[in-house]
């Protein structure tokens, strides 16, 4: 007897979505940035996306950090304001996105 090969589609993988904050743009979650709040209240990048605690997403454009930063949506997100070491860490990290 020989075997007969079925044929069924491949189950398609499972690509979680996330929005920025700033543009609400719907986009995978990896080519999103998440920012974390910690359980002690740092908020700060989490290039991993596995940090625990509260997240956040922004697109890599310097625009929507720009955006994000100006009309407050972190601190929206997150509840809290932003310390001045926090906000330090992350504007060194908005000094390094190229212009849109």
């Amino acid at each position: 007897m020989a075997k007969t090969a079925s044929k069924q589609p491949k189950k398609q993988k499972h690509i979680p979505l996330r929005s920025c904050v700033s543009c609400h743009e719907t986009k995978s979650k990896r080519e999103l940035l998440r920012i974390v709040r910690t359980v002690d209240g740092q908020v700060l990048i989490d290039a991993t996306g596995k940090k625990s605690g509260r997240g956040a997403y922004l697109c890599a454009k310097l625009s929507c950090w720009e955006n994000a930063m100006k009309k407050k949506r972190l601190e929206q997100e997150f509840d809290m304001s932003i310390s001045e070491k926090d906000r330090a860490g992350l504007d060194a990290y908005i000094a390094t996105l190229p212009k849109d």
